[in-house]
């Protein structure tokens, strides 16, 4: 049964659904506004095909609908590899691992499931739903010139923080909206009006509250981890193309003096610096660019486990809500968006919206109902969050991680990485075709990094992988 239950060769690799500080982690785990709403996509069938080619491997020929009358696994069997790894010294002693089947519900094996423990960057599956929930997965944010003071103009942010710092591209997430294209557009409507000299503000007012979390280790901005969250950035506030790229320390500004630079090309004169001033809400337009759709934004953020982006992305929750978009705002709109599908939220608490800082606390249990509730086919809002998780040993944080298991291309999971952290939520397909919904976590692992914690998480999901243990 198994073989029938799997489609088999290279290409069944590629899933349909399963979807210190930093020091040792993964980047971005690796360790560590004004919306706009496009006409809503037809909904997403039940288990859609991921897109594209991945490493080479192209999904034709990958698994089709699951079948509902796959047999479940042994829940005495999974029981008794849940109470080893939660047995695991590799894990510490704080674990708590839920495994449940991903139709029914019901759940199949657990371990201290109901308890809630530091999430690191899982947390962002949290703010994936939100968005997604509450702000859509067509809508874009727009990042525009308007006409302030007399010969001024104001550069406005949406909270869109991945601005290309030249012209946009149509086929990227990460610069899909240019700053270029903009000194396009306004340089060519004040010549047009025979201004060739003006002053420039920048408006950044959408966010609110500190850029940087009191919850944040000095390391963690200092080695790149996390940029200053403002609602206006090029490029994630990056100065590099490193791995752990240094960031601009006020990167509003940073993008205004950018934007003078590239309209004093384009024959406009910028006098003077760029000052801080909140546009008119009837200012007149001069230009506009928009960013990729939320969607996309939390496929890249999902992927990559970027905090910064999804920083901004938990202020445009809560300015959805009506909330302040600040840290406060956007982890209790967070919260409240998630308990709103129907999942107990009790207990849960976010200090930031991506998990990066120190005192948030969510439970496997939470993550497993969410991402049941995410991947319902009644809510085709969500499914952006089952397939935007990373695919084991094909891409994202889990590129390099179970390359030599059977498991390769049969899970979709969030990874978390701390100091003492190691986390890793998701969906496996096992050997009968049977699609399972884990969350595991352990938040006082041994000192030695991530590489012991991690190879028993794996250990355990690849035996769930290549159970046909009915």
């Amino acid at each position: 049964m198994a073989a029938a239950a799997r489609a088999v060769g290279t290409a069944a690799l590629v899933l349909v659904l399963a979807g210190g500080g930093y020091a040792t982690a993964d980047a971005y785990d690796l360790v560590p506004g004004v919306l706009t709403l496009a006409p809503e996509p037809a909904p997403a069938a039940a288990f859609p095909v991921a897109p594209g080619a991945v490493d080479g491997v192209t999904p034709a020929g990958v698994l089709g609908a699951l079948d509902a009358g796959s047999p479940l696994p042994s829940a005495a069997v999974v029981q008794a590899r849940v109470d080893a790894l939660a047995a695991d010294a590799r894990l510490g002693a704080s674990v708590g691992v839920v495994v449940a089947d991903q139709l029914t519900g019901e759940v199949i094996a657990q371990s201290k499931g109901a308890e809630a423990r530091t999430p690191a960057s899982t947390a962002k599956l949290l703010t994936a739903v939100a968005a997604l929930s509450e702000i859509g997965p067509s809508a874009t944010l727009q990042t525009r010139v308007v006409r302030g003071d007399a010969g001024q103009i104001v550069l406005v942010g949406g909270g869109d923080v991945m601005l290309a710092a030249g012209a946009g591209s149509p086929d990227a997430v990460n610069g899909r909206a240019g700053l270029a294209d903009l000194a396009d557009q306004a340089a060519a409507q004040l010549l047009a009006a025979g201004e060739a000299n003006v002053t420039l503000a920048v408006d950044d007012t959408l966010f609110s509250g500190a850029t940087v979390s009191p919850t944040w280790t000095a390391s963690d901005v200092n080695l790149g981890f996390v940029a200053p969250v403002t609602a206006l950035e090029v490029n994630i506030a990056k100065l590099t193309d490193a791995e752990y790229p240094p960031r601009q320390t006020d990167p509003s500004m940073s993008a205004a003096k950018a934007f003078a630079a590239l309209l004093a090309e384009r024959g406009v004169t910028v006098t003077g610096n760029p000052v801080r001033a909140a546009a008119a809400p009837e200012a007149a337009q001069l230009a506009v660019v928009e960013s990729a759709p939320m969607g996309d934004i939390v496929d890249y953020f999902l992927h990559t486990s970027d905090n910064t982006v999804t920083e901004a992305v938990g202020r445009l929750v809560a300015v959805e809500a009506g909330l302040p978009a600040s840290f406060e705002g956007a982890t209790v709109s967070v919260l409240r968006a998630v308990a709103a599908l129907g999942v107990d939220t009790t207990g849960a608490r976010l200090a930031d919206a991506s998990g990066l800082g120190d005192g948030s606390a969510v439970s496997p249990t939470l993550l497993v109902e969410m991402m049941r509730v995410a991947s319902d086919p009644a809510r085709p809002e969500l499914r952006r969050v089952m397939t935007g998780m990373p695919v084991a040993g094909l891409s994202g944080t889990l590129s390099d991680r179970y390359t030599a298991s059977s498991a390769r291309g049969m899970v979709r999971a969030k990874t978390g990485s701390l100091t003492g952290v190691t986390s890793l939520a998701g969906t496996v397909v096992d050997a009968d075709g049977r699609l399972l919904v884990f969350a595991v976590m352990a938040d006082q692992t041994p000192p030695g990094g991530q590489w012991g914690p991690r190879a028993a998480i794996d250990a355990f999901v690849s035996d769930l992988a290549a159970c046909g243990c009915q």
